[in-house]
């Protein structure tokens, strides 16, 4: 029998072809990509992993909602400093169950800066850093942001808490875990000083009463009594003078 032998072009134009055919074929059975999603904060955390109080606490303040909403409906952009689980587990038993609704609201919006930051970012920042929660000022919400070489060191004025890596980013929000929960000093630390009492107010000089005007036509009323006590005194003054004058006599 006798054996077919192919040109070595004819063989590799063959091959070309039979790999081209495949190619086809394997594109047009992939599926199409999925469009992509709103972005879900609390869908990031999860697929990360480790972070199942974090996720209950935004759930329960709906905090969840609000950062899907600025993301989704108005661009903003937002970074997110995330506790782990283990985080939260150095907390002082039952300091969660002891804050009040509008309390865990804002401790976790104070985890929130309005604005999209990149680690590269952080040494560029002017503290006190403002969060969502609100006043940066001393006693409120204040949030410092330093960084070392390759770290990124976060004071609240209460603890502090360092950067550990990056869960999330995407160039609107940025989502970074840290080891410790941020304490603001508005719901952990002590109360300002109260206001000094002000001074008294100085007591003003009552002013004399006017005169009362006299009557039209009293003025001589006024001088006949005056002649008439004068009168009555001197009267007075001179009876037992002439008195004596009469008995001498």
């Amino acid at each position: 029998m006798k054996q077919l032998h192919f040109p070595f072009s004819l063989s590799f134009l063959l091959l070309i072809l039979l790999l081209q055919c495949s190619k086809t074929l394997v594109h047009a059975q992939a599926p199409a990509p999925a469009p992509a999603g709103p972005t879900n904060v609390t869908k990031i955390l999860e697929k990360a992993g480790g972070f199942t109080t974090l996720i209950h606490l935004l759930q329960t303040t709906q905090v969840d909602a609000q950062l899907n909403s600025l993301l989704n409906d108005s661009s903003q952009d937002l970074t997110l400093f995330a506790p782990t689980d283990a985080a939260f587990s150095t907390l002082k038993s039952g300091t969660l169950n002891s804050l009040t609704d509008e309390q865990k609201t804002a401790l976790i919006l104070f985890h929130v800066l309005p604005a999209f930051h990149p680690l590269t970012q952080f040494q560029t920042l002017s503290n006190p850093v403002r969060t969502q929660a609100g006043d940066s000022s001393y006693y409120q919400f204040p949030l410092n942001v330093t960084t070392s070489g390759n770290s990124v060191n976060i004071s609240t004025g209460i603890n502090n808490a360092s950067v550990g890596g990056t869960v999330y980013t995407d160039n609107q929000l940025a989502v970074y875990q840290v080891d410790h929960v941020l304490l603001p000093m508005n719901i952990f630390g002590p109360h300002p000083p109260p206001p000094p009492p002000a001074p008294p107010k100085p007591k003003k000089k009552s002013a004399a009463a006017p005169l009362a005007a006299l009557p039209v036509g009293s003025s001589d009323a006024v001088g006949g009594a005056i002649t008439a006590l004068g009168v009555a005194i001197l009267v007075a003054f001179m009876g037992p003078f002439v008195w004596l004058d009469s008995e001498v006599k």
